[in-house]
């Protein structure tokens, strides 16, 4: 799997560390940045990868800030992107499996390193369910052309 990941200078290590484990578990890693601990903007990082995972480049994207929040509020700007603010295993499982998310957002500085890290495999690893779910992301998806 493609996976798109982005960072703005609060997760710095926390995404050089989830990289790493994407690749250990076979996954190509688009590193969209930032590798610095240089004050950033987390919406440009956000934008990189929702723009990923909407033309096809990325399968999954995964943003990590301070608390996620940024990340996940500017993700879901852009169309067709439907980012999910994970904060366990089980919200990041149902946020595939109920909302067919596409991009997980964690925050660096609420979590622990080991809590994103199984939070990651926990997402990636989940699948959209379908049935009934699948009226409700359509009417979700349907705001965009109505905005």
């Amino acid at each position: 799997m493609k996976i798109a990941i982005a960072n703005d200078h609060a997760a710095v290590s926390e995404k050089n560390a989830v990289a790493k484990t994407l690749e250990e578990l076979g996954h190509q890693v688009l590193n969209f940045g930032t590798d610095t601990l240089d004050s950033t903007d987390y919406p440009d990082y956000a934008a990189k990868v929702g723009q990923a995972v909407n033309q096809g480049h990325a399968d999954l994207g995964i943003l990590l800030c301070g608390t996620g929040i940024g990340m996940s509020i500017a993700a879901n700007k852009i169309k067709g992107i439907r980012a999910a603010l994970c904060h366990s295993e089980e919200t990041a499982e149902k946020s595939r499996e109920h909302n067919d998310a596409n991009v997980l957002c964690c925050g660096a500085r609420v979590l622990d390193l080991s809590v994103i890290q199984a939070i990651v495999k926990k997402f990636i690893s989940s699948e959209f369910s379908g049935g009934r779910h699948q009226r409700r992301v359509q009417k979700m998806m349907a705001f965009e052309a109505d905005l």
